[in-house]
């Protein structure tokens, strides 16, 4: 069966047109475009992806309005379900608000917005995100975010690493968060959240194309191609 995703638009996302384009791109079948108010998701979904952007202007918490979004009743119990969530960004931020992963994306530690191509390590190529890269590969993708500072407890924080659910690590300092985490799974490993966009970098000639073995090695996974 073809391929089959779905992507969620929130009021103020600005990445959704992105995240389509580079999941048509590699997987031959463009993706469902999915409405915030939407209640109820598509039948037989293979991936979601909460895209990036700033869901409701960034009011209150990022991510905190997005989370409240009727659609994200039904993404919580499709992830419960086994199906896996992608969230990049703002997605990332709403991830946590709607804890589906651990931790809290606060201020860069600059109080700074950060808008360049970072490098990347990555941590964990166990997870149907990561099993087209190599463990410990070296990577570059482009971040843009005002709160990508990724903050746990210590616990939470032991309990990430302990069990290699860090996927991927700032090569450098890029905004204070705690271990250089740029990216973190569940424990299933079929939800992740990461700060970073592999969807800006699919194809050289937008700089670089190092986020397209994310998509490529989750679809090659999920469609068992």
């Amino acid at each position: 069966m073809a391929f089959r995703a779905a992507v969620v638009t929130f009021p103020g996302s600005n990445c959704d047109r992105d995240m389509a384009v580079a999941l048509e791109q590699v997987s031959g079948t463009a993706p469902i475009r999915v409405w915030h108010g939407d209640a109820a998701l598509p039948e037989r979904l293979d991936l979601i992806a909460l895209p990036g952007g700033f869901s409701y202007g960034d009011y209150l918490r990022c991510g905190a309005m997005a989370a409240q979004s009727p659609v994200m009743r039904a993404v919580a119990a499709a992830a419960g379900r086994g199906v896996p969530v992608l969230g990049v960004c703002n997605g990332f931020q709403v991830l946590t608000e709607a804890g589906l992963l651990p931790g809290a994306l606060l201020r860069n530690a600059g109080l700074a917005f950060v808008c360049r191509t970072v490098p990347l390590t990555v941590e964990n190529n166990q997870s149907l995100f990561t099993a087209g890269y190599q463990a410990g590969e070296a990577i570059r993708l482009p971040v843009a975010h005002h709160d990508g500072n990724y903050f746990a407890d210590a616990a939470t924080l032991e309990r990430l690493e302990g069990e290699g659910r860090v996927a991927f690590r700032y090569g450098e300092d890029v905004n204070g968060s705690q271990g250089r985490i740029a990216g973190v799974l569940n424990d299933a490993g079929t939800v992740l959240g990461m700060m970073p966009h592999p969807e800006r970098a699919i194809e050289p000639a937008h700089g670089g194309s190092d986020g397209r073995a994310l998509f490529a090695g989750a679809i090659g996974a999920l469609v068992g191609a």
